[in-house]
């Protein structure tokens, strides 16, 4: 069992500990980047980590998108959740860090073969839709906090 910062099973449940290390052994910064939950865990303690948890939910929930009610969110791999997107123009983006660990939920949308993706950090809320196996995401909303 690989211990983590934040108390749960990540690293026992992810695919790519052994090439990670895992959360304590490199310092809360996995795949070489960050994890929001060690960043805040280890600067502010576990109850400020709920809070600040609690208040993207509440930011998500807020932001009058249809059909999308966050009720909780999970640690997720950026490399997972970093989507390419096709723009107007043309140009594809990818907005996130893939050797970051975020905080984001899948939602489906009632009546719909499409999900809504949602991922967050420090910065910036992330709401998009995308099909099966995260096919043809399109970007929602991408704000600043």
């Amino acid at each position: 069992m690989m211990g983590t910062i934040c108390g749960l099973d990540c690293c026992d449940v992810c695919k790519k500990k052994e090439v990670c290390g895992g959360c304590e052994k490199t310092g809360g910064h996995p795949f070489g980047g960050g994890c929001i939950a060690a960043e805040h865990i280890t600067r502010d303690g576990v109850m400020a980590f709920q809070h600040f948890k609690q208040m993207l939910i509440e930011e998500f929930n807020g932001l009058g998108i249809r059909d999308l009610r966050v009720e909780d969110l999970n640690l997720l791999d950026g490399a997972y959740v970093n989507l390419v997107y096709q723009l107007p123009n043309g140009e594809s983006v990818k907005l996130l860090k893939d050797n970051y660990v975020y905080l984001g939920n899948q939602i489906e949308i009632p009546g719909e073969e499409r999900c809504y993706g949602i991922v967050a950090d420090n910065d910036y809320l992330l709401v998009c839709s995308y099909g099966c196996g995260g096919s043809e995401p399109q970007i929602i909303c991408y704000k600043k906090r």
